[in-house]
């Protein structure tokens, strides 16, 4: 495939081969963008911006929703794509696919939807006779910097929003999987996006990535990945408009009044879906002590029955990490905690990228694979006297972005709701639930802002008042 930028789809003088995790295959070889095609790009993405600003939200919330239709004839082709690139189980894959289809739609109608308010001007004391609302413009010219482990769903929640706003946009996705998100540039084409008003480099993020972000031409920046290049990103950005999506060490608690067999299997898929490489994966289990031995016991019997192996095979429950070395620093990481006393309950063997499904018991708070991000296939778990020291042992991390309470008791329940501190708190559900209309987003370290489509086009737009004088 080709990068499309400057209105075309071009090819550059270097490749990038994008490979099967499973088996390391090469499945498509694309171009490698440099600094000097972003200055190209958003050269012609400054135009763009005012072609989208132009266009009424009607036509806008047309062509997204031609955009989804032509994804719909495109799912299984989509699916495929992303099971291939990323080592996602091809049912999962489907499952984005459908996912992205939902996110497109809602980001159609959202673009009927963006409205201002009216300001009672007579409620302040230098008021009188004034009339004053508020109107909601485009930020102008987007970037979205995208992760590989929802190599499509993630670039349709910032393309579709920003689009829907009436932005131009500059995709750059992750380099382990840029086919999805450049199949879904040819769809936006098709359904009659402007050539000027769409771009999608793929490269290294220390060279494009900064070359972005500090361009004073953007001015807004959405990005999803880590703390730490989070981090990076808001130093060089200066006086733009960011959305941070981070990281995440997700804590479940269960208390003593749940159903453990309902638990487990919640568990076992919410911890090891994608081979845990979600950021609001299930991590850190917390179980009272009266039904620690039963919970471990209904765990490892449902995570033993997960099939490991090809993402491809229709019976493949968890699939290669997406890459060897990622692979290799989950196995780091768990090794170094049983030598520090957890114990192996499950799993702990590694094969190239492919690592079982892992359940380690007696984990500490200070041992890497519960004080920071695994994403990895396993979870961390440690009994607990009562709500209270399951609340303060979820809330001590940096991260905030998702957490899981099972429990008959309402009073916990609150608790939980009132005292943990994420962006997203599920109760009598694991962590990893989203729905894509839904406020998405972290506190702490895991980020700044929302997402999710109406959410998301407030993120970027701006805000006008304008008030009428006698």
């Amino acid at each position: 495939m080709k990068l499309f930028f400057a209105g075309q789809w071009r090819d550059t003088d270097a490749t990038v081969e994008v490979t099967n995790p499973f088996d390391d295959s090469v499945i498509d070889e694309v171009p490698k963008a440099s600094a000097a095609d972003v200055d190209q790009a958003l050269e012609t993405l400054v135009n763009g911006a005012k072609a989208m600003r132009a266009m009424t939200a009607y036509r806008r919330a047309e062509i997204l929703s031609k955009a989804a239709d032509l994804m719909r004839q495109r799912r299984d082709e989509f699916a495929e794509t992303i099971s291939r690139e990323e080592g996602k189980p091809l049912s999962e894959a489907k499952t984005e696919a459908s996912r992205s289809i939902e996110t497109m739609t809602l980001s159609a109608e959202e673009a009927k939807r963006i409205t201002g308010e009216t300001v009672p001007m007579d409620a302040a004391s230098n008021g009188s006779g004034r009339m004053g609302f508020t109107i909601r413009v485009p930020c102008g010219v987007v970037a979205a910097i995208t992760p590989f482990n929802f190599p499509l769903n993630l670039v349709v929640h910032k393309v579709g929003p920003a689009l829907a706003a009436g932005n131009a946009i500059l995709v750059k996705p992750a380099s382990d999987t840029p086919l999805s998100a450049l199949k879904l540039i040819e769809v936006l084409l098709e359904a009659g996006v402007p050539d000027e008003a769409m771009a999608c480099l793929v490269g290294p993020g220390s060279e494009l990535g900064e070359a972005i972000c500090t361009d004073e031409r953007v001015r807004k920046i959405s990005f999803t990945g880590s703390d730490e290049v989070g981090a990076k990103i808001c130093k060089m950005a200066g006086i733009k408009k960011v959305t941070m999506e981070l990281g995440g060490n997700a804590p479940v608690i269960v208390m003593d009044d749940a159903d453990v067999d309902a638990v487990a299997a919640a568990i076992a898929r919410g911890g090891y879906a994608n081979a845990g490489q979600t950021c609001i994966s299930a991590q850190r289990i917390y179980t009272s002590r009266k039904i620690h031995g039963d919970a471990i016991d209904a765990l490892k019997s449902q995570v033993a029955q997960l099939k490991v192996g090809d993402q491809l095979q229709p019976e493949t429950k968890v699939g290669p990490l997406v890459r060897t070395h990622d692979a290799e620093r989950v196995e780091s990481w768990i090794d170094d905690a049983i030598a520090a006393g957890a114990q192996k309950i499950l799993g702990g063997q590694r094969d190239g990228s492919i690592y079982q499904p892992t359940i380690l018991d007696q984990v500490t708070a200070d041992m890497r694979v519960s004080c920071d991000e695994l994403f990895g296939p396993a979870v961390v778990t440690q009994a607990v006297d009562g709500i209270d020291e399951a609340i303060e042992l979820a809330t001590d991390t940096r991260y905030g972005l998702a957490a899981g309470i099972f429990t008959q008791n309402i009073a916990h329940a609150l608790r939980f709701a009132r005292e943990v501190d994420c962006g997203v708190l599920n109760i009598n559900g694991t962590s990893t639930y989203r729905a894509d209309l839904m406020p998405y987003g972290g506190l702490k370290e895991s980020g700044l802002g929302k997402e999710g489509p109406k959410y998301t086009v407030r993120e970027m737009t701006e805000e006008k008042m304008v008030v009428f004088h006698p």
